[in-house]
């Protein structure tokens, strides 16, 4: 499984079971999360990143529908689609997500 799929479930399982703070460790402190074609602000640290999935948590599972690397196109459960891009710490923590949705 790679890292790419590992934070996917992880993602899944912090929408089944709503823990959000727990997903958001995967984060570095100063990691950024961005999306692109949705009206959600760019995040920046943990704390914000960890925040803002508790104050608006997803409510789709989302399932890869190709991997190349640190990207993917998913779906979510409802039938909408994206990408994902990922970028890592050395140590392997989450320093950069940007998420974009297809129209």
């Amino acid at each position: 499984m790679s890292r790419t799929t590992d934070h996917v479930d992880a993602f899944n399982h912090a929408v089944t079971t709503g823990d959000w703070d727990t997903f958001a460790e995967r984060f570095a402190e100063d990691a950024t999360m961005t999306f692109i074609g949705v009206p959600a602000g760019s995040f920046h640290g943990r704390r914000s990143i960890a925040s803002a999935y508790r104050e608006n948590p997803p409510t789709e599972t989302m399932t890869i529908q190709e991997a190349d690397g640190d990207s993917i196109r998913f779906r979510w459960a409802s039938g909408g689609t994206g990408t994902m891009k990922i970028g890592w710490t050395p140590a392997g923590a989450v320093q950069t997500l940007t998420v974009s949705f297809d129209p």
